[in-house]
């Protein structure tokens, strides 16, 4: 057994397929699906969206999700040595894609907390944000949830409801502002720890148990999602929250801003460019058909975003026709919650690759979009979202001070400038000439499957023409 095999046998397989195809499903569908989309759609035009949506999807979403899932089939390496072993000199691609994931879970496993937050008051026979009789509520709270209340009674226009006073005085207890920082909220805290524990414990053995845990994680959600869908959908007013919803608006497509917000969305709910995708799809076997898993978990993934479109704004249209407001108010009162820059693979290699591990060769499109059409689209957006780049404020109306803006932009750059940070780094410590070093670094391992079966067709041809020419000299 070479060292190949044995490093494939050391690291492991999925026990299943579904198992790959339902923990790929759980990094890519989440709140950017079931809040962040349909909130999106509405506020740029509704069903024209839909349109600069599917160009992104076309040209960066898809191509970019097969090309790191098939990475990490082809190398069986995660997401920093799969670079390393393709391309020494963008290694830092890898570092980048970890200090975003790090980021990323710092505030996705809060939104865990408060969610466990949330479900231990909904176990209260009278629950708290449905009413104002609790200790946070104001005087200016009100409670529009009943019916009668929002048809006979006019409300005073610095109210606030009962469900943002919880959420802003009982959960969040905000202060004045950020240099505020205010007591330890240690219920929150102990959330946060239950929540690190119950992930951890999740993927303590790695795939073990993260291929059994995504069984209950990924579909359960999905249950959910239906439940609330058709729940939604037989309210009163749904239909006034759909046609909201989807009304198309199409002077909207002239707007920059539209396609930056639908190319962020593809990039954001594609999880690309963060590095899950290559571990992912490392645990494959070698000939696993990752080209048409490809297809059907985006095909998931953005069909998800459209359908929980339908659930969240049903719903909406239903509290809109209960408090007797406009829904955009209702929209805009709700809770809803950019990676660019790609290193530019051998494309016609990567189709090879892609073939020698599916047995099926994938449409030209996608060697098209890695060569150009993704790096033109990625770096526009990039350049557009800098262009149109707006201090971000709390609530429209808290500006924060400017240390806090420098550590925002501190944070963005750290992932940034690992990319050519890491390379110059390399090209300086690496021995040899600039030309041998720049071959060097960015030359493949040798020892990756497709470049030994070409090695060894190399050989094989070689030795049949040597043995060829010394039977005709033997014949003479």
């Amino acid at each position: 057994m070479n060292r190949l095999e044995e490093q494939i046998e050391e690291r492991g397989h999925w026990g299943s397929k579904a198992e790959f195809l339902l923990a790929v499903a759980g990094s890519v569908v989440g709140l950017g699906n079931i809040w962040r989309f349909p909130y999106l759609c509405y506020r740029n035009g509704g069903g024209a969206f839909l349109i600069p949506y599917l160009v992104f999807m076309i040209t960066c979403g898809v191509p970019l999700f097969l090309l790191e899932t098939a990475m990490g089939q082809y190398t069986q390496e995660g997401g920093i040595t799969c670079w390393h072993r393709l391309c020494p000199l963008a290694e830092g691609i890898g570092y980048a894609g970890q200090l975003i994931i790090l980021y990323g879970c710092i505030y996705y496993i809060i939104i865990l907390a408060w969610a466990l937050f949330y479900l231990f008051f909904s176990f209260s026979s009278q629950l708290p944000w449905a009413s104002c009789d609790n200790t946070w509520n104001t005087d200016d709270c009100v409670n529009l949830a009943a019916r009668n209340l929002a048809l006979n009674r006019t409300t005073p226009n610095n109210s606030t409801l009962a469900a943002t006073e919880f959420w802003e005085r009982r959960v969040l207890a905000l202060s004045g502002g950020i240099e505020e920082i205010g007591k330890i909220n240690w219920e929150i805290l102990l959330c946060l720890i239950a929540m690190w524990i119950i992930c951890y414990f999740c993927i303590w053995k790695g795939i073990k148990t993260t291929g059994k845990v995504v069984y209950f994680t990924v579909t359960f959600p999905y249950v959910m999602l239906l439940v609330f869908l058709i729940r939604g959908l037989t309210l009163p007013g749904a239909l006034q929250g759909v046609v909201f919803y989807l009304y198309p608006e199409p002077s909207r497509l002239t707007d920059p801003q539209v396609w930056m917000e639908a190319g962020t969305q593809i990039f954001f709910s594609y999880s690309v460019c963060f590095g899950s995708l290559i571990v992912l799809g490392s645990y494959n076997q070698y000939n696993n058909n990752c080209y048409r898993d490809c297809w059907w978990l985006c095909l998931l993934n953005s069909g998800t975003s459209f359908v929980a479109g339908f659930a969240v704004f049903s719903v909406l249209g239903f509290m809109s026709q209960e408090q007797g407001v406009p829904i955009e108010e209702v929209a805009e009162s709700a809770t809803f919650h950019k990676i660019t820059g790609y290193y530019k693979a051998r494309a016609e290699k990567m189709i090879d690759i892609i073939e020698d591990m599916t047995k099926s060769r994938p449409n030209y499109m996608f060697m098209l979009c890695w060569k150009y059409l993704t790096p033109i689209v990625s770096l526009v957006s990039f350049v557009c979202s800098m262009v149109k780049y707006k201090p971000l404020t709390f609530n429209r109306w808290y500006v924060y001070p400017d240390w806090a803006y420098s550590l925002g932009w501190l944070l963005a750059l750290s992932s940034i400038l690992l990319v050519p940070g890491w390379a110059l780094i390399r090209m300086f410590t690496e021995k040899g000439s600039l030309k041998q070093r720049w071959h060097h670094l960015c030359s493949p391992d040798t020892n990756l499957p497709f470049i030994c079966k070409q090695q060894a067709e190399i050989e094989e041809n070689t030795f049949i023409a040597e043995m060829e020419d010394l039977v005709r000299s033997n014949t003479n």
